[in-house]
């Protein structure tokens, strides 16, 4: 059930938004899931491809574009309530911060930016704007997500211990992200996944980087980065968390948490287009439970718009973003300097709050791309940001 349903409220308008960047991940995943929130709309384009704004505007019945450099020509034409930004992810603050100031809400892809610095600008406008800010963490919003939460919050698995994940998968050379630099590379696409998610699971921050490791595979073709990544993260209560990342490896996206009393395997954990399932171990007891595949993108838009509609502060807020991008900075370092990274103290006192959050939208087929692609060599659907 949305916000709005919950408090009774019915919606006298839709929110109307601009989408920033014409992507993959905004044409086969962000787009489909508009019609069906009931309280969203998109009204304009943005982007630097005329041919594709007319090809996807033709799908969805958008008739306004603008290229980047009318962007704010956009912003102060009255015609939006808010933006969805999903450009490569070292431009999310030149269009975030200009839409905040001008009072436009702003739904940001992860990360949110490529530095701690970047992120500190954005939150600092969003702090002096009355327009919201969320980072688009849609798995905060899926069913399998917030049942291992509740499962762990609830005790069961006795004290935690470790959190292991392995997420991967073959990237095209052609695709943007083999081309663009460590900025593209696996830290900053998909290292948002294994360290928010350990984050949510510990319900604390992380206090050090206490390695990282990268190679390099020059038979992939991909560019001037570590393809394959594995870091260790140490959190408060001699916890730890361990992670592979590699845009080289048959594609795998699972989770595991140890704690005194039983273990949680969340397996698939973070794509997009399929059910996602969780093997629970207790003692010597085992249960397995497949979740009702959903539309994610499609029910974090709705969140999102509720919380603009009557006014309320969304979840994953910037300080989400931030919080995960000081630790994707740490482990660049790590990886660069070879040795542990402490991370300034950070106290986060909002998490996930399931019930306010779930989201039950029906999954949507992908349409036919206008002169974009998925960065996978293979067929499911990973995530990009």
């Amino acid at each position: 059930m949305s916000l709005a349903s919950a408090l009774g409220f019915t919606a006298a308008r839709k929110v109307r938004y601009a989408f920033v960047a014409l992507g993959d991940i905004t044409q086969e995943a962000m787009l489909p899931g508009v019609a069906h929130t009931g309280n969203s709309e998109v009204v304009a384009f943005v982007t630097g491809d005329p041919e594709k704004s007319q090809g996807v505007g033709r799908q969805y019945g958008v008739t306004e574009s603008y290229g980047y450099e009318q962007f704010g020509e956009l912003i102060a034409s009255g015609k939006i309530d808010a933006i969805y930004i999903a450009t490569p992810n070292w431009r999310h603050a030149e269009f975030a911060i200009p839409a905040l100031e001008a009072g436009i809400h702003v739904l940001v892809e992860k990360p949110l930016e490529v530095s701690a610095a970047k992120c500190r600008e954005i939150l600092d406008v969003a702090e002096r704007s009355p327009a919201k800010l969320m980072v688009a963490y849609r798995l905060h919003f899926e069913a399998a997500t917030l049942a291992t939460i509740d499962l762990i919050r609830s005790g069961k698995l006795g004290t935690l211990l470790t959190f292991a994940s392995t997420f991967t998968q073959m990237v095209s050379p052609e695709n943007h992200r083999a081309r663009s630099g460590i900025e593209a590379g696996p830290i900053f696409d998909m290292g948002p996944y294994p360290v928010n998610a350990a984050r949510y699971v510990f319900g604390s921050e992380p206090t050090e980087v206490v390695s990282a490791v990268g190679v390099r595979h020059p038979e992939a073709g991909l560019g001037d980065f570590d393809d394959t990544v594995a870091v260790t993260l140490r959190f408060p209560g001699d916890r730890l968390a361990q992670f592979v990342l590699s845009y080289v490896g048959n594609t795998l996206d699972t989770y595991t948490v140890v704690g005194t009393k039983g273990s949680i395997e969340v397996n698939p954990g973070y794509m997009y287009g399929k059910s996602l399932a969780h093997t629970v171990t207790i003692g010597e007891s085992k249960t397995h439970e497949t979740f009702k595949n959903t539309d994610h993108f499609g029910g974090e838009l709705r969140y999102f718009s509720d919380c603009i509609l009557i006014d309320r502060d969304p979840e994953p807020d910037g300080e989400e973003g931030y919080a995960d991008v000081r630790v994707l900075e740490g482990i660049v370092e790590a990886l660069k300097t070879g040795s542990p990274v402490r991370l300034e103290p950070l106290t986060r006192v909002r998490r996930i709050d399931p019930e306010a959050q779930r989201q039950s939208l029906r999954a949507k087929a992908s349409p036919e791309l206008v002169n974009t692609s998925n960065p996978g060599k293979g067929k499911d659907k990973v995530p990009k940001n």
